[in-house]
Formats: structure tokens, C-alpha cells, sequence
């Protein structure tokens, strides 16, 4: 418990440039203190105490915002960063040295007792605000861009941005046919169907002008 709790804090200091000692981390990072409660629980899940497992993890919580299901499995190195709103499913498994922020949610799509919540692979890193629906795997060092939401499998080391989320960058290199985009710069459709429409209407008066200047013309 004290080597997953050192690996923790040092988890924190190698990828949070606010922390600034080992005892701000213990004492006011709350992805800290849940994934203390998380082994808590898990391990009384593990070993038939379903209710109370739960019952420790609703605690955990009501104190940190973050809530993460006793059977889901997590990998060591993980860093939840600010971590409200975090929501990890019953069947989640998260890899090694993975990071997540602030409002992600590793979400399920069915109602049977199956694999239904995603795996994450090591070194996968997850953008507040992102969602990752169902049963499939995150690759090893991928990316999941801010407010992201993702449906289906991605495969190691790429790039994903979008609604629904789209793999942009695959082993360092972008993908034919989709737009460079990083966490700050999610495409928009909205503006875009605006702008579409707003281009067609140009085109629609240049031609209706022209018409009317022929009619003019061919007029006795």
C-alpha cells in the first residue's frame, strides 16, 4: 500500500509542474486520496464484500468528486489531475502511467453484466472533459483530445479529436484526409455549416445577377 501510494505522489510530481513537494501532494490532490480509497475498495470487492466496497467508494466520492467503481482495475503510475467529475465504470481497465483529467468519463453501453467500459493502454493520456463509450481498447501512447467523445477502437499512438472522435495523428504521422488539430483546436461544425451556407448564398446572388443582366440585355 505505501510503495502504490509512493508511486502516486511521485506519478504527480513527474507530471504536474504545480506540485511542489511530496506533502502538498499527499495533503491537496484529490486523484491522490482516490486512488487510496480506490485499493480500499477494490481489494474488499475482490474479496466479497460488494456493499461495503461500495459504501467506500461512494465516500471516496463525496470527499473528492471522483468516482471510480471498486471492480475497475488500475494500473500503477496512474494521475488523475484536479480529477471533479472523473467517472470510471465497473469494467475499466486502465494501463500503466496513464493520465486523466478533470469531467472524463470511461463509459458504458450496455446493460448486461459484460465488458462494456473501455480499456485504456499504458501511457494513454485523456483531455478534460472527454468521453470514451464502450467495450474497446485505447492504444499504448495514445492521445484523446479535451471534450473529445470516442466510440470506437483506437489504435496505438495516435491522435484522437472530435465529435465523435477521430484519429488525426497515427505513430507521429497525420492521417490522410483529416484535418491537423490538437486539444485547443476542435473543429467546430456548426461555424463551418454557416459558413457553407453563407458561400452558397454568394454563389446563388452572383448567378441570379448575372441572369438579370442577360434579361436586360436581351430585352427589344
Amino acid at each position: 500500500m505505501f510503495d502504490a501510494l509512493r508511486r502516486d505522489v511521485r506519478a504527480v510530481r513527474e507530471r504536474d509542474p504545480a506540485a511542489r513537494s511530496a506533502l502538498e501532494v499527499l495533503l491537496c490532490y484529490p486523484g491522490v486520496h482516490a486512488l487510496a480509497f480506490h485499493r480500499l475498495a477494490h481489494r474488499l470487492w475482490n474479496r466479497g464484500w460488494p456493499t461495503t466496497a461500495r459504501f467506500i467508494s461512494h465516500v471516496e466520492r463525496f470527499l473528492t468528486g471522483i468516482e471510480i467503481h471498486p471492480a475497475a482495475k488500475l494500473g500503477p503510475g496512474l494521475f488523475i489531475d484536479h480529477g471533479m467529475g472523473v467517472v470510471i465504470g465497473e469494467t475499466s481497465e486502465v494501463g500503466e502511467n496513464v493520465t486523466i483529467y478533470q469531467g472524463v468519463s470511461l463509459a458504458g453501453t450496455s446493460l448486461k453484466r459484460e465488458k462494456r467500459h473501455p480499456t485504456l493502454g499504458n501511457n494513454v493520456v485523456v483531455g478534460a472533459g472527454a468521453k470514451i463509450i464502450g467495450g474497446f481498447k485505447i492504444g499504448d501512447g495514445s492521445r484523446i483530445g479535451a471534450g473529445s467523445v470516442v466510440v470506437r477502437e483506437v489504435p496505438p499512438n495516435s491522435v484522437v479529436v472530435g465529435v465523435p472522435g477521430r484519429v488525426t495523428y497515427r505513430d507521429g504521422r497525420r492521417v490522410a484526409g483529416e484535418i491537423d488539430l490538437n486539444q485547443t483546436d476542435l473543429p467546430d461544425p456548426l461555424s463551418k455549416g454557416i459558413e457553407q451556407l453563407a458561400e452558397r448564398i454568394r454563389t446563388l446572388e452572383a448567378e441570379l445577377e448575372t441572369l438579370r443582366k442577360k434579361m436586360e440585355e436581351e430585352r427589344p
